[in-house]
């Protein structure tokens, strides 16, 4: 929508970036949250040493599915696949790590039912997060809108159509979240 003055415009923009970035800050978490199929995600972002240099696994390895429950990791450089079995069992994510002189492999156990509502509890708390995070850019955004308003001098009824506006669009990536909140929650509750 086009506003009367360009600062508006940037404010706006600014603020639909920053709630994209929330809303897909949400999703990564989400990602690494695993439900009946266990993600290579989960296991990805852990930090090993790396000849002294914290490195991430995802730059030192190949991570694959071996099937649902297992994740095979294979590192490129077979030096350090001592480093990353120790980095994996620290890690504590539901599984030990096997190293079989080719690659490592990490069986994760079934999810029971309770552990299915704890995930589901998890993922809510993320998503409030998001949703806080979210209403925090529009406080923001209403406070950057209107001080530019009291600058150029805007109309108050302009000036209440670009908070309502500012209000709709925060809405509508709410709405977008809870509704990936639902699908996570019906992934993660599917036996």
């Amino acid at each position: 929508m086009e506003y009367f003055d360009d600062a508006i415009s940037t404010a706006i923009d600014t603020f639909e970036g920053k709630l994209d970035d929330s809303v897909n800050f949400a999703l990564g978490e989400f990602s690494n949250i695993r439900a009946g199929r266990v993600s290579p995600a989960v296991v990805e972002n852990i930090t090993v040493e790396y000849y002294g240099t914290p490195t991430r696994l995802r730059d030192l390895a190949t991570i694959t599915n071996e099937d649902s429950r297992t994740i095979l990791i294979n590192p490129w450089d077979v030096a350090v696949r001592p480093e990353v079995t120790k980095a994996l069992g620290a890690a504590n994510i539901g599984a030990n790590p096997i190293d079989n002189g080719q690659y490592i492999r990490m069986i994760f156990p079934a999810l029971t039912e309770e552990r299915r509502k704890e995930f589901v509890k998890h993922v809510r708390v993320l998503a409030e997060n998001g949703r806080v995070a979210m209403r925090n850019e529009r406080r923001d955004a209403m406070d950057k809108v209107r001080k530019i308003a009291k600058d150029i001098k805007l109309g108050e009824d302009e000036l209440k159509t670009i908070e309502t506006n500012i209000q709709k669009m925060l809405n509508d990536y709410i709405a977008n979240l809870d509704n990936f909140l639902q699908k996570k929650e019906a992934e993660i509750m599917t036996v």
